[in-house]
């Protein structure tokens, strides 16, 4: 009997001088791992709940994680049903690990054929609906629905673009829309939204530009450098340019894209590729897509080709292919015709493809970045 109680006393002294790391460290670990980690660990006991649910260590999260950030590729499939899917973009295309399934029934009345995606900031999808605008963080499932636009009855227009940034000087996010008066054809509406005033605000001017795609009738916006950028083709001086709305000065600018190309084709687009603003091309002459890049932020004579991707021979349906984005070794994502994803290398290369299992129907992708981050009016979130 003495025994025993000689080791239990062992056991609970033991216990109590057990290593612990401080506090500090804890939360400078915790600070570096993945958002699906942290979401995890919420059950590890109420004080990691308390600190992983804190908005100022999401922020911290986010800006040290922002120079190697997780990439995914969300698809909303177009059906009569909303089905959504969820895709690793560091990992093999053909990896079922890769993919995962997301459910979300906040937009419960909206069906797969209404449902567009709008944009793509910090961890947060713009998704506009027949009935609802929302946005939505699919790693934790938060979303906030926002009013609809006094001239959303324009919204199925082919000359509507639509935008959503983030403004780091007021820490306010913004929806962007440039969109034809149905009755004034020439007429456009520019306005913004403020998640913190919870407004819509129209700029007053005429603006002259329209869908400047045939392949990509509804724009969806680059954010890049507190600005989000489309390209347009202004019709009164009949070429094509690029718009930019500035969300600190509130105003929208011009900028001009590179000369030595063909933009006949109007198979082209903006994205964002690595730290640049960059414009995809195809050329029909070589069958491949040029991607340029503006090396000096708003400085025309820096436009540079950085990368052609071969496409002749490789299978893909050169018509309708376009890039989404790019992952931290440099490879080069894209989208062919609706049905499959691709990944090219930083030569150039065709490294592999996924047929989508729901290419019956099509779907639309859009690139997020994972994030803890929670938006302006936290009691309206669910």
């Amino acid at each position: 009997m003495q025994c025993q109680e000689t080791t239990d006393a062992r056991m609970e002294k033991k216990k109590k001088t057990l290593p612990s790391l401080p506090e500090e460290l804890i939360i400078q670990i915790l600070l570096r791992l993945p958002v699906k980690s942290l979401i995890c660990f919420k059950c590890v006991c109420k004080s990691w709940l308390s600190l992983i649910s804190d908005p100022h260590f999401a922020n911290s999260h986010f800006e040290i994680t922002a120079a190697t950030p997780t990439r995914r590729v969300l698809f909303i499939v177009q059906s009569r049903y909303v089905e959504t899917e969820s895709i690793d973009l560091e990992a093999s295309l053909n990896s079922h690990s890769s993919s995962t399934s997301l459910y979300f029934n906040f937009m419960f009345y909206e069906s797969g054929y209404d449902l567009e995606i709008k944009g793509s900031c910090r961890g947060f999808i713009l998704l506009h609906g027949y009935f609802n605008i929302y946005l939505w963080n699919p790693s934790t499932g938060l979303h906030k629905k926002l009013p609809l636009s006094p001239y959303d009855g324009s919204k199925s227009n082919r000359d509507h673009f639509y935008g959503f940034g983030y403004d780091p000087s007021l820490d306010d996010y913004f929806l962007v829309s440039l969109s034809n008066d149905q009755k004034l054809a020439k007429t456009k509406h520019l306005e913004f939204f403020s998640l913190r005033a919870n407004t819509w605000k129209e700029i007053e001017g005429n603006f002259p530009y329209i869908n400047g795609s045939d392949e990509n009738p509804k724009k969806i916006g680059s954010f890049f450098n507190g600005a989000i950028h489309w390209y347009a083709f202004r019709h009164d001086l009949r070429y094509d340019v690029i718009i930019a709305f500035d969300l600190m000065e509130e105003k929208l600018l011009e900028m001009r894209l590179p000369d030595d190309v063909d933009y006949e084709s109007k198979n082209c687009d903006l994205w964002v590729f690595g730290e640049y603003l960059s414009l995809w091309v195809m050329d029909f002459d070589t069958y491949a897509i040029e991607i340029w890049v503006m090396k000096e932020y708003k400085v025309h004579s820096s436009w540079t080709k950085t990368l052609v991707l071969a496409i002749d021979g490789s299978g893909i349906h050169f018509h309708y292919f376009s890039l989404i984005c790019s992952t931290k070794s440099g490879d080069i994502i894209g989208s062919d015709n609706g049905k499959r994803l691709v990944k090219y290398n930083d030569r150039g290369e065709l490294l592999e493809y996924l047929p989508y299992s729901y290419s019956h129907v099509g779907y639309q992708t859009v690139m997020y970045t994972e994030s803890l981050l929670s938006l302006p009016g936290d009691n309206e979130q669910a």
